[in-house]
C-alpha cells in the first residue's frame, strides 16, 4: 500500500475514533425528560456546577400546581453518567437520596433510594 493511501486511512480512522470520543463525552442529562408511566415532564439544567431538575409539564390536570417545582437541587457527579443528590417527591413531599444514571444519549433513570437500601427507578424518555 502506498504511503499517501496509508495516511489517508489512518487519518480517516482517526477521525472516527475521536468522533465516537466526543459523542461519547457529549452525553450530557441536560434538558426535558418525560417520564412515560406517567406523562410527566422534567428539565434537568446545570446550576452552580451540579445538576438540578424541576417539573416542566405535567400530563394530568390535577397536578397543574406541580409545575415548575424544583426536584433536585445540587446532585454532583459521582462517575461516568451518574449524579447523586436529593430528590424530592412531589407526591408525598419526602425527600430521598436521588441517583441519575445516564444511559444514553435518549434514556435517563431517575432513582430515589432510602438509607440507599430500598430503591425505585423508572427510566425516562428525551423530549425531542
Amino acid at each position: 500500500m502506498a504511503p499517501t493511501i496509508r495516511l489517508a486511512s489512518g487519518i480517516a480512522a482517526l477521525s472516527s475514533l475521536l468522533l465516537l470520543t466526543v459523542g461519547a463525552q457529549a452525553a450530557e442529562p441536560y434538558g426535558t425528560w418525560l417520564r412515560p408511566s406517567t406523562g410527566t415532564q422534567v428539565s434537568f439544567y446545570a446550576c452552580g456546577g451540579k445538576l438540578c431538575a424541576r417539573v416542566a409539564a405535567v400530563k394530568d390536570e390535577s397536578r397543574k400546581k406541580e409545575i415548575g417545582t424544583v426536584i433536585m437541587k445540587g446532585a454532583a457527579k459521582s462517575g461516568d453518567n451518574v449524579w447523586k443528590g436529593d430528590l424530592l417527591d412531589v407526591e408525598s413531599g419526602k425527600t430521598y437520596s436521588g441517583v441519575v444514571t445516564l444511559e444514553s444519549a435518549n434514556a435517563l433513570n431517575l432513582k430515589g433510594c432510602v438509607a440507599m437500601v430500598l430503591c425505585r427507578g423508572e427510566t425516562w424518555q428525551r423530549v425531542k
